[in-house]
């Protein structure tokens, strides 16, 4: 079911030089998979000579012509879905409808951008003198270095790859050495569609030595990232040396405020629903969520109720709905936090524990605290995991000061039936998203990203190919 994945470098697959490999392991199982090619530096270096040269043939391509091959790269990604699925339940433990919606939402990358390709307008602006003309074009910035996160391992690669290739960009993508598969059929997507080669390099292996031999690297112009605050700064700073254009969408901690006058059982519902979707592995996940005192009970009791009512299992079984955390180091996390925060006088709710009847995996029960104090770890750190603190408000300005004193700004989410109250509080949260009474953000034709720690730039929708391209200004003399 499962295969090892090599290097795909100027359109063909090839062993890393020297043949070497590292492992891939089921979270559900912890048992090996398969494996991955480890790169070398020669390896990196070809890929680079590639992609450059992708990039000459690539940015030459008419537009209309890129958007039918990323529109066929896109069909093909649906035709497939059940393979990608399958890989992806695998490698992440997440749950297969999960998966196969994961893997919809990478098809609708290509898709979207197979028609922003054509849509990359320009500018003309008035000139002062009747014998000049000035215009602004837009072109493609050069060759991407793209990092993707294990979390999503189809959709966030798609973001990246997609938005590249319809600036006419080139781009070498690294996935997540936890979870490559899903992103290397992507690859294959893309070479069966007809992309040429060296628009698309795919390179797995060392993740650290990997960023800074691309990086490095005179030929790269631009650098894409997907994962934690930490790693996106080294990457910054990496990239600072070649003055490289960045984007980033880093942590988060979405605060959700439920104000007095919303259905607290409908909201619990909803906050429930996305709190334990991917095991909590989600960067925009609720992760703080503000309840004004009066509506707490009702919504903490329907919180917990769903919470204990959820199937966890290996994510290829049927009726699971929560698969296990992707790796042993986040399980510990989310174990130490529920610890620290039951030490700070915070009451377990529902949950608490690895789950019993599974002595394999890396399984953790959702979990829901009561009570939490702001000054938990899990209300301060980024809890990638199954795990939902909540605690009480009475005041606006109050709750609002406690949803922004973190130097994350990724989503944040309001729930009320007051427009005023809406406004007024989505607009003074300090993120890059805000739902409203909603909290299923991602969609191929809005923009994702977020603020502060949390990132720059942004991907999706019509402002994620601008991260791809270079303005030029042209003044025009008429002799």
């Amino acid at each position: 079911m499962y295969q090892d994945f090599q290097l795909y470098i100027h359109g063909e697959w090839t062993p890393a030089k020297g043949g070497g490999t590292k492992q891939v392991f089921d979270p559900a199982t912890e048992d090996e998979i398969g494996k991955i090619a480890d790169a070398a530096p020669e390896d990196l270096d070809r890929a680079l000579a590639s992609a450059e040269r992708g990039f000459a043939e690539w940015r030459q391509t008419g537009t209309w012509e890129r958007a039918a091959k990323l529109r066929k790269v896109a069909e093909l990604i649906r035709e497939r879905i059940d393979q990608i699925a399958t890989i992806m339940s695998i490698e992440t433990g997440k749950p297969l409808a999960e998966a196969r919606g994961e893997t919809g939402g990478a098809a609708d990358q290509f898709e979207w951008y197979a028609e922003e390709a054509k849509r990359i307008y320009g500018q003309i602006i008035g000139s002062r003198t009747p014998d000049s003309r000035l215009a602004v074009i837009y072109q493609p910035v050069g060759v991407v270095a793209a990092f993707s996160a294990w979390n999503f391992p189809a959709l966030l690669p798609a973001r990246k790859m997609a938005a590249a290739l319809a600036a006419g960009c080139s781009v070498i993508i690294k996935p997540a050495g936890e979870a490559p598969g899903s992103c290397a059929l992507l690859v294959q997507a893309c070479h069966d569609a007809g992309i040429p080669a060296g628009a698309v390099n795919f390179v797995t292996g060392q993740s650290g030595m990997i960023a800074k031999h691309l990086i490095g690297s005179p030929v790269v112009r631009k650098v894409s990232v997907t994962g934690s605050v930490p790693v996106g700064k080294e990457i910054l700073h990496l990239a600072a040396n070649g003055v490289k254009k960045v984007s980033m969408e880093l942590g988060g901690h979405g605060p959700v405020i439920v104000f007095g006058d919303a259905d607290a059982e409908k909201a619990a519902e909803v906050c429930a629903a996305t709190k334990f979707r991917n095991c909590g592995q989600v960067c925009i996940s609720p992760t703080r969520f503000y309840v004004h005192e009066k509506t707490y009970d009702a919504f903490s009791s329907r919180f917990v109720e769903i919470a204990k009512s959820i199937k966890v299992g290996r994510g290829l079984d049927e009726g699971v709905q929560m698969g296990p955390m992707a790796n042993a180091r986040g399980l510990e996390t989310i174990k130490t936090m529920v610890a620290d925060a039951v030490e700070r006088g915070a009451k377990v709710l529902a949950g608490g524990n690895p789950v019993a009847e599974h002595n394999r995996g890396y399984f953790f029960e959702p979990t829901v605290l009561g009570n939490v104090p702001d000054s938990a770890m899990v209300m301060t750190e980024e809890p990638f995991g199954p795990i939902a603190p909540l605690t009480t408000f009475t005041d606006y300005d109050d709750v609002m000061t406690r949803a922004n004193s973190l130097p994350f700004g990724l989503a944040g989410y309001l729930f009320t039936n007051d427009l005023g109250t809406a406004t007024r509080a989505y607009e003074d949260l300090e993120v890059g998203m805000v739902g409203v009474n909603e909290m299923l953000l991602a969609t191929a034709e809005a923009p994702f990203g977020g603020v502060k720690e949390s990132g720059m730039g942004r991907e999706g929708g019509s402002l994620g190919i601008h991260d791809y391209v270079e303005p030029k200004y042209v003044k025009m003399k008429l002799m």
